[in-house]
């Protein structure tokens, strides 16, 4: 599903400011926040207000190391049910499945988990719009090597580390994470498998059992509020790769007849195709920012036929071949 355009920031937030000595009511008056957000429990934000949030913490720590001190000073006590519960799994790999399924609750941003011999891969992907503030992206990152720790009661290190908009050197990200952080085409870091399978001795299968009904519950009412064009584009996101990009697969995913997904989409003012063709375009656009992915990989994650096909639409978008979009070009003749 896509990132919810409301979400729950955890009052454990706050506690988590003072633990790194950073004022919560300077940052909520630099983010223009009602002075009491905090006061009542959970609070509701936009995609907007919480990078506000961010980018206010970020000004007013002034500290290129604060992702880090962020990981290292996150604790059970300051996280929220969805993550308290993952840390009652087996292992990291359990863990990032139920992170990713229910990260839309606690923050604007998906999840992408990828589980192969090249081990445990988490990428981000962030609501269409502003780019995200890199503080949160280190810190989103950041967590992950912490969940990992807490869970194994090891140093685990992962193997890659990038982001797409790297942050000014932080002399301390690199023995964090026990590598630099990368440039590339997502917000990503990988864990070898073996780091992947590794035993989490906070597991509790029957504190996941009591967390997952509320979760599952939370998460339904969230799906139920989103249009059918976003949930046609979450669902394209999982199929396309795999090669099908029909509007039978899709609306067999989402439990509706072809005729029925056409018609709930008309009435959103769009069509199939339309929403197809967007997110097509925009995944081509993050796809071809990493410089690894051949052309022809790419059209196969776009589900296309074959290259010539995505080259033509490519060029149908933009007016640019992918070659010359990666470069930087300028519109070639038609």
């Amino acid at each position: 599903m896509m990132a919810s355009k409301e979400f729950t920031l955890d009052p454990g937030a706050r506690a988590l400011l003072h633990d790194l000595g950073i004022s919560v009511a300077r940052v909520l008056r630099r983010a223009q926040l009602p002075a009491g957000l905090f006061a009542h429990g959970a609070v509701t934000m936009t995609t907007e207000e919480y990078y506000r949030f961010w980018e206010a913490l970020d000004a007013e720590a002034a500290d290129p190391d604060l992702a880090v001190r962020i990981g290292r000073a996150l604790s059970v006590e300051a996280f929220n049910p969805p993550i308290f519960a993952a840390l009652c799994s087996a292992n990291l790999r359990t863990a990032a499945d139920r992170i990713a399924a229910f990260k839309p609750l606690i923050g604007p941003v998906n999840l992408d988990i990828t589980d192969d011999r090249a081990g445990l891969t988490i990428a981000f992907h962030w609501p269409e719009g502003p780019t995200p503030p890199p503080l949160l992206v280190a810190a989103e990152l950041a967590f992950w090597a912490a969940l990992a720790r807490m869970g194994t009661r090891r140093e685990v290190h992962p193997t890659r580390v990038t982001m797409r908009r790297v942050p000014q050197p932080a002399p301390e990200a690199a023995s964090y994470f026990g590598t630099r952080i990368r440039e590339g085409g997502m917000d990503a870091l990988t864990f070898s498998a073996e780091d992947a399978s590794l035993p989490f001795l906070t597991e509790d299968e029957s504190m996941w059992n009591f967390f997952a009904p509320e979760l599952r519950r939370r998460l339904s009412e969230l799906e139920a509020s989103a249009t059918t064009a976003d949930r046609v584009r979450a669902a394209l996101h999982e199929r396309l790769p795999a090669g099908e990009s029909s509007i039978n697969a899709i609306a067999g995913q989402l439990m509706l007849s072809p005729r029925t997904l056409q018609r709930q989409l008309q009435a959103e003012d769009t069509n199939y195709q339309a929403v197809l063709s967007d997110t097509r375009e925009k995944l081509a656009r993050r796809y071809l920012a990493d410089r690894s992915l051949p052309t022809s990989q790419v059209a196969y994650l776009l589900a296309y036929d074959d290259t010539n096909s995505f080259y033509r639409a490519f060029r149908r978008w933009t007016g640019l071949t992918p070659e010359a979009a990666r470069n930087g070009g300028h519109p070639t003749p038609a």
